[in-house]
């Protein structure tokens, strides 16, 4: 017996609805244990994932001092990076800060 293909488009439709419920009844379900435990023991979020801790746990930027200054405007730059206009192009020992 062969099915039609509005037939079998309709029962993947149903398949694919079914699958969305069970999944997200099991979600709910696993949230639900994982709560219970973490309850239960005390747990916190750093415990169950300690990677991912608040961003102070992370390197601390180190500042790079400036090598270049514009005598007319007074700005800096470190010479990392894409440079300024006020010194593309232009010869930069003039601009070193000493």
């Amino acid at each position: 017996m062969t099915q039609s293909y509005k037939d079998l488009l309709q029962q993947r439709e149903a398949l694919e609805q079914a699958i969305a419920a069970a999944r997200q009844r099991e979600i709910s379900e696993a949230v639900a244990k994982v709560r219970e435990l973490v309850a239960e023991f005390g747990l916190t979020a750093q415990d169950i994932f300690p990677g991912r801790g608040p961003k102070a746990a992370a390197k601390p930027v180190s500042k790079v001092a400036a090598k270049y200054r514009d005598p007319a405007t007074g700005q800096t730059w470190t010479g990392r990076g894409k440079a300024p206009k006020w010194i593309d192009g232009q010869d930069r020992n003039q601009f070193v800060i000493s």
